[in-house]
């Protein structure tokens, strides 16, 4: 592996702890990471409106990879630098398919700056409505090119779920599972890892320059492409099977420990 020139890394159950915090050490950690020139890409599942906010707080002003790679964006102007969306035509088929193979079946969906979702996802989930959420039918939500589509049963556990949904998405669409109680479902060209390769593209950083953090199954992509990957002691199975090596859980700050270690050598 070659000098380090990026930092790529989730958030959620990764460089976050539970109630969503990052601590002081790894604030400090990454402090130093910046100091020295080596740039930091947030990589998440999570939508453009919590980016902004969580790289607010953690003084990260650089582009981040959002929606599981669907979306690059720029959290300092607030714009979509680069979007790879599910056609209309697909996800009308994607929610037509998933309901009558699990009838019961509510859907959401991330577009860029939007979300939407159906009443009955909000229900399932036990969530109050945020400001701006667009309500209604999932097919009337699908009119035009979605970043995200989001899938949650009431009485199906995500773990039946998921395996059913990449199913009914083979070739069509990615389908995976990143902790949350529900299934998200891409375009098959919206992953962390080719989102990530375009942007080290842009600044000529080659994998073997790239240390990957991450715990759930959406990271995979990610965490293979990379040059050095690292799992969280608290990630998914395959994560800590796939991983080049296994670091202390969220809640001991093991993305800081990492870090620690590779300033001290």
């Amino acid at each position: 592996m070659r000098n380090i020139r990026l930092l790529a890394t989730d958030l959620d159950g990764t460089l976050l702890r539970d109630d969503k915090t990052i601590s002081l050490r790894t604030r400090r950690a990454l402090e130093r990471v910046r100091a020295v020139g080596i740039e930091i890409v947030l990589v998440t599942g999570r939508p453009p409106r919590f980016l902004r906010t969580v790289a607010e707080e953690l003084g990260i002003p650089n582009i981040a990879i959002c929606g599981n790679g669907a979306l690059i964006y720029d959290p300092t102007e607030h714009t979509i630098i680069r979007h790879t969306p599910i056609a209309p035509a697909l996800a009308v088929a994607l929610v037509t398919e998933l309901r009558a193979a699990a009838p019961g079946v509510c859907f959401a969906f991330e577009r860029e700056m939007v979300m939407g979702c159906e009443p009955g996802y909000l229900t399932a989930l036990q969530r109050t409505p945020p400001p701006d959420i667009l309500l209604a039918d999932a097919l009337a939500l699908c009119e035009q090119p979605i970043s995200k589509l989001i899938a949650v049963h009431p009485e199906m556990p995500v773990e039946a779920l998921l395996p059913l949904a990449q199913r009914l998405a083979a070739g069509r669409a990615l389908a995976t599972y990143s902790g949350a109680p529900f299934v998200e479902m891409s375009a098959p060209e919206a992953q962390k890892s080719l989102a990530l390769a375009w942007l080290c593209a842009q600044r000529g950083i080659q994998p073997d320059e790239v240390i990957a953090f991450g715990d759930m199954p959406n990271d995979l992509p990610m965490l293979r492409w990379a040059g050095h990957s690292v799992a969280m002691a608290n990630a998914h199975p395959d994560v800590l099977a796939a991983a080049d090596e296994i670091t202390l859980s969220n809640e001991e700050d093991g993305v800081a420990v990492v870090l620690e270690r590779l300033f001290d050598r």
